[in-house]
C-alpha cells in the first residue's frame, strides 16, 4: 500500500515574516497590499489575526475593523518562493519523488522510505521538525495512502497538525464533511450538488455514478471516485517544471484598474517566468494570460509565438497582446503568466543583427548575478513604481536597475 505525505505551511506569507521579524510573533499580522487603499485585500493573515476573524481575501478595512491591533505588512513575493524552495530541498532528504502543489503545498511519495524514516507518521512528525527547525515556519502534514486523501488530511488540524486518513476511516471521517470539503469541489459545483439533493460527501458517494457522468461528464465520475477515497494520480516531482508549463500567478495587493499598473506587474511575471525557465533548461513556444476580476470571473488565453522563447521580454510581448484583446477593463484581483509547449533549451539561434544573442548575454548576466547576490539584487527600473510586486522597495539599497 502507497503512504503520500502532503506538507501544506500554516499561514505561509505571514509566517514568514514572523520568522523574518521576531518582533511580530505572537502578534496578530495581516499580509495584505496598500493598507491606504480602499481595495486592498488580505492575502494571509498569522492565527492570531485569525483568532479575530480575519480571512484571506477579506478588504483590508473589514480586516482592520475586525482586529484593530494587527499589524498590516505589504507582500515580499521574492522572499517567500525563496522560502518555499528551502522546504522543498527539506522534503527532497525525504524521498525523491516530491511534487510541489502550489507555494506552500507539496506532496512526498513514501511508499519504500519506511526502511529510512519509519512509518508514514514517524516520517510526517520528523519532517514537521525539521521544517520547523531549519526554516521556523509551521506546518500540518496529512498522511493517506494517495495524494487525494493525504491532501483532506491536511485541512484537518491547523495549525501543526498531524493527521492520518486511511481507507477504512472514509466512511466515518469523510463521509460526513460537508460535500465543499472535497477537494475538487468549489463554490459552483457545490451549488450545482445542493440542487441534486447531494450536502455531504457521503450524499455524493451514495449517488448514481450514471447521473453524476449525465450531468457533469467524466469529471462527475472522478468526483464520485474521489468521494470514495479512491485516487490513483502519482505523485510527479516533474508537474512543474517539464514539458507540461512553468506559470507563475498570485492575488494582487489591490484592484489594479490601470493598464500601466498592470503593465508593470505582467512584465515582472514575465521576467520571473522567462528566468525559471532558463533555469530548468527549457525555451516554450505558447504564452498563456490569466486574469481574474474583482467578480472572480477570470479570462485565461493563449498566444504562440513564431519562435520558442526563454527571454522576460518576449513572452511580456506576448502576454500583452493577449492583455489588449481581451482585457475588459474591469479591476483585475489575480495576474497569472504560464509559458508552455515546451522543449528543451538547444541555446539560441543566431540572428542578421545579433539581438538574440545579445538578450541571451544580458539575460545570463543577470541570472548570474541574482544566484549571487539574490533575487532581489537586480530588477527593472519600472519596478520601483508602486505597482510592483516582486521589488522589497524597504530593501532596494544596493539594488541594481535594468
Amino acid at each position: 500500500m502507497r503512504t503520500v505525505l502532503l506538507a501544506d505551511m500554516n499561514a505561509f506569507y505571514a509566517s514568514v515574516e514572523q520568522v523574518l521579524h521576531p518582533e511580530l510573533q505572537d502578534k496578530p499580522l495581516i499580509v495584505c497590499g496598500d493598507p491606504t487603499r480602499r481595495h486592498g485585500i488580505v492575502l494571509a493573515a498569522s492565527y492570531e489575526a485569525k483568532a479575530c476573524g480575519v480571512k484571506t481575501g477579506m478588504p483590508v478595512s473589514q480586516a482592520k475593523e475586525l482586529c484593530p491591533s494587527a499589524c498590516l505588512v505589504p507582500p515580499h513575493m521574492r522572499t517567500y518562493v525563496q522560502m518555499s524552495v528551502r522546504i522543498l530541498d527539506i522534503l527532497r532528504q525525504f524521498s525523491p519523488l516530491v511534487e510541489p502543489f502550489s507555494i506552500d503545498e507539496a506532496f512526498v511519495e513514501l511508499t519504500g522510505c519506511e526502511a529510512l524514516f519509519g512509518t508514514g507518521e514517524e516520517a510526517a512528525r520528523c519532517v514537521q521538525k525539521r521544517i520547523l527547525k531549519e526554516t521556523g515556519i509551521p506546518c500540518s502534514i496529512g498522511v493517506g495512502p494517495n495524494k487525494l486523501l493525504a491532501k483532506m488530511a491536511a485541512e484537518m488540524e491547523k495549525p501543526l497538525g498531524l493527521t492520518i486518513l486511511t481507507q477504512a476511516d472514509v466512511p466515518k471521517r469523510v463521509w460526513p464533511l460537508p460535500v465543499k470539503k472535497l477537494f475538487g469541489v468549489g463554490p459552483r459545483m457545490e451549488h450545482h450538488f445542493h440542487r441534486m439533493g447531494i450536502r455531504t460527501i457521503g450524499d455524493l458517494a451514495h449517488a448514481d455514478p450514471e447521473r453524476l457522468h449525465r450531468r457533469f461528464g467524466i469529471i462527475g465520475r472522478v468526483l464520485h471516485q474521489s468521494a470514495h477515497g479512491i485516487d490513483h494520480s502519482p505523485v510527479d516531482p516533474h508537474s512543474l517544471d517539464s514539458n507540461q508549463s512553468i506559470g507563475h500567478q498570485f492575488t494582487l495587493p489591490r484592484d489594479y484598474d490601470t493598464e500601466e499598473d498592470l503593465r508593470i506587474v505582467l512584465r515582472e511575471l514575465a521576467e520571473e517566468v522567462a528566468g525559471r525557465a532558463r533555469k530548468a533548461g527549457y525555451t516554450g513556444r505558447t504564452v498563456s494570460l490569466t486574469l481574474k476580476g474583482t467578480d472572480f470571473r477570470s479570462i485565461h488565453r493563449s498566444f504562440t509565438l513564431p519562435e520558442s522563447t526563454q527571454f522576460g521580454r518576449t513572452v511580456f510581448e506576448g502576454a500583452m497582446k493577449l492583455f489588449h484583446r481581451h482585457w475588459n477593463q474591469q479591476p483585475v484581483r489575480l495576474v497569472g503568466i504560464t509559458l508552455s509547449n515546451l522543449q528543451p533549451d538547444q541555446g539560441v539561434q543566431l540572428d542578421l543583427f545579433g539581438k538574440r544573442d545579445k538578450e541571451a548575454r544580458l539575460a545570463a548576466t543577470v541570472d548570474a548575478i541574482r544566484e549571487k547576490y539574490g533575487t532581489g539584487s537586480i530588477f527593472l527600473a519600472q519596478s520601483l513604481s508602486s505597482a510592483s510586486v516582486f521589488v522589497d522597495r524597504s530593501r532596494k539599497i544596493g539594488g541594481h536597475r535594468m
